[in-house]
């Protein structure tokens, strides 16, 4: 009788354990450090950190028409950020948080065998953007819906990301990344253009700039390393990462 107590006890066991797998991965789930900490919200920031930065507020559909202010290549010198990028005929870009595409469709002119993929996850961009490439007959840029985690590319498939004054704002940086690192191809880049958070002569909400030595923290961590550091713009790092793993 007792040898048959403890058979079923055992075969009880192996049952449970067979019909509950996910055990083992719910507990070491829950013992991973997590990646962000939450504190106290500043005036411009959703008290959520990543490697000690507040991430901000991010700018809404309601700004585009600064995005495509008149006086925006004079202060930005956009049109030397643009001229500084590489990229083959047959390139393949992404540009992440497009907005209303003022660079997603310049840089269409550099790859006219290519693509361009406008990523933008506000809806109220997606129109503008949609107008914006029937008005001019585009056949290059492709319109592309995001989420807070990932920008929904193919993988292996990008030769360069770009986001401009966009960085900062991702709610979920890490993820965004990862999944970024998976789009490039081997050896593939991520470009930042983001305002320079060491000069605070910038008027420029200081959530929304960024030192190199914190983006190059946070861009190690997820797997890329600084290839080339420009400084020719007026106000804004111009930070071209390399994709090492």
């Amino acid at each position: 009788m007792k040898l048959k107590f403890a058979l079923l006890l055992i075969y009880c066991s192996c049952c449970f354990s067979k019909c509950h797998p996910q055990q083992k991965d719910t507990v070491s789930a829950i013992a991973k450090p997590a990646v962000y900490t939450v504190g106290k919200a500043s005036a411009d920031g959703i008290g959520k950190f990543y490697l000690g930065r507040e991430i901000a507020h991010v700018m809404g559909a309601s700004g585009s028409d600064w995005l495509e202010r008149d006086e925006r290549d004079k202060e930005e010198n956009t049109s030397l950020a643009i001229e500084k990028i590489q990229l083959p005929a047959n390139g393949v870009v992404a540009d992440i948080g497009a907005g209303t595409g003022y660079y997603s469709f310049r840089l269409a002119a550099k790859v006219p065998q290519g693509k361009v993929y406008a990523v933008e996850i506000q809806d109220e961009m997606i129109a503008l953007l949609k107008n914006k490439k029937q008005a001019i007959k585009d056949s290059v840029v492709e319109i592309v819906k995001s989420t807070e985690l990932t920008p929904n590319l193919p993988p292996n498939n990008t030769d360069l990301v770009i986001m401009t004054d966009v960085y900062h704002e991702l709610e979920y940086p890490a993820e965004m990344l990862q999944a970024i690192h998976t789009a490039l191809k081997k050896n593939g880049k991520l470009l930042l253009i983001e305002y320079r958070g060491e000069d605070p002569s910038i008027p420029i909400k200081a959530l929304h700039k960024t030192t190199v030595v914190q983006l190059n923290k946070e861009l190690a961590a997820n797997g890329f390393v600084l290839n080339f550091k420009g400084d020719f713009l007026p106000i804004q790092h111009f930070l071209l990462y390399e994709k090492i793993k």
